[in-house]
C-alpha cells in the first residue's frame, strides 16, 4: 500500500462523520453486523480519540497512538482543542496509520471519526488524512449522520441543512447524509410536513412560512431566506432515513454508500444480502419499515383534518 502505488490494489470504505450523540458508534457496529452477515469482511477503525467504550470490533484504534484525555492533561486543553490536536497529531503520522491498515488488505473500511463539528466544516487535518487515504487507492464515502429530532423543529432544520452543506463542500469526499435514529423519531413531536419533505429536501420557503409563525423567528424571516436560498442554489443535500434495527433500511444506506464510493459486489454477496432479506436474522433487526413512520404522519394528519372538520 505503498504511496502513489498505481499497481496495489483498491480499497474500499467509508468515513462515518458528524455531530455528537447522532450514532456514529452505533451505525459502525450495526453496519459490521450487518455486512458479516453477507459475506463482507468489515475492518473498523476507530479515529475518535475520546471513544472509549466501543461495541464493535475494533481492529485499528487511534488510543494506540494518542488519547484525549493524555493530550487534555499534558497540555491543558480543553475538549475542542485536545480534539484538533489528536487530529493533526495523526496527520503528522500517516505511517503508523498506513502499517496498522495494511495488516487488513482486501477488507471493507469503517473509519469512525470524533463528533466535533469544525472538524468537518473547516479545519484541515481529517481533511487531509482523507486526501492521504485516496493516495493510498482507498475509494471512500463520507457517511454524515444528522439525528433526525432535528426534523421536528424548523430552525434547527435549517441549520443542519447548512452543516450539511458546508461538510460535503469541505471534505471533499462523495456524500451520504443520513437522518439517524428514525427509530425515535416520533418521540421527539410531530413533523411540520411529510417525512420525504425532508428526506428530499423540497421546496424549503414552506419551512421558512412556518418559521415565520413563531414569534421568535419572525425576526429573522429575511435571514432564513438567504440561507435556504443557498441551500437550494447548491442543490447538493438530501438524505436517507436511517434505523440501525431495521434490516431494509440498513440495505438501502449500505447500497447508497455502494454506489457513492463505487464498491461493487459480487454474485456471492449478492446472494448473501439476497437470502438475508428474505429471512429472519435473529432479534438484533427488527422488520418494521422506516416508511411506517411517514405512513403514521400522514394518517394521525388525516385523522386530526377529519376531528377539525366535524368540530366546524
Amino acid at each position: 500500500m505503498s504511496e502513489g502505488s498505481k499497481g496495489s490494489s483498491l480499497a474500499f470504505g467509508q468515513v462515518v462523520i458528524g455531530p455528537p450523540g447522532s450514532g456514529k458508534t452505533t451505525y459502525c457496529h450495526g453496519m459490521q453486523e450487518f455486512m458479516g452477515r453477507i459475506g463482507r469482511k468489515v475492518t473498523v477503525v476507530n479515529l475518535d480519540p475520546a471513544n472509549e467504550a466501543m461495541p464493535y470490533q475494533c481492529a485499528v484504534d487511534i488510543a494506540e497512538l494518542i488519547t484525549l484525555p493524555d493530550v487534555m492533561e499534558n497540555l491543558k486543553l480543553g475538549p475542542n482543542g485536545g480534539l484538533i490536536y489528536c487530529m493533526e497529531y495523526l496527520e503528522a503520522n500517516f505511517d503508523w496509520l498506513q502499517e496498522k491498515l495494511a495488516a487488513f488488505r482486501g477488507h471493507y473500511y469503517l473509519f469512525d471519526c470524533p463528533g466535533q463539528v469544525e472538524l468537518y466544516t473547516h479545519h484541515d487535518a481529517l481533511k487531509n488524512v482523507f486526501a492521504q487515504l485516496a493516495k493510498w487507492n482507498f475509494r471512500l464515502a463520507a457517511v454524515h449522520l444528522v439525528d433526525s429530532h432535528y426534523c421536528t423543529d424548523p430552525g434547527k432544520f435549517i441549520s443542519v441543512l447548512c452543516t450539511s452543506l458546508s461538510t460535503m463542500l469541505h471534505v471533499e469526499l462523495p456524500h451520504v447524509n443520513i437522518l439517524s435514529k428514525m427509530d425515535l423519531i416520533e418521540q421527539y413531536g410531530k413533523l411540520a410536513f411529510n417525512l420525504d419533505y425532508y428526506t428530499e429536501v423540497l421546496d424549503l420557503s414552506y419551512l421558512v412560512d412556518h418559521l415565520a409563525s413563531d414569534p421568535f423567528f419572525r425576526n429573522y424571516r429575511r435571514l432564513n431566506e438567504k440561507l435556504v436560498e443557498v441551500i437550494e442554489d447548491y442543490s447538493l443535500v438530501s438524505f436517507v432515513p436511517l434505523n440501525v434495527q431495521d434490516k431494509e433500511s440498513m440495505r438501502q444506506v449500505m447500497q447508497a454508500v455502494d454506489k457513492a464510493n463505487g464498491y461493487s459486489f459480487g454474485d456471492q454477496e449478492h446472494r448473501s444480502l439476497e437470502a438475508l432479506m428474505s429471512a429472519a436474522v435473529g432479534a438484533d433487526f427488527h422488520f418494521t419499515s422506516t416508511l411506517a413512520v411517514q405512513e403514521k404522519y400522514v394518517q394521525s394528519r388525516d385523522r386530526a383534518l377529519e376531528e377539525e372538520m366535524m368540530d366546524l
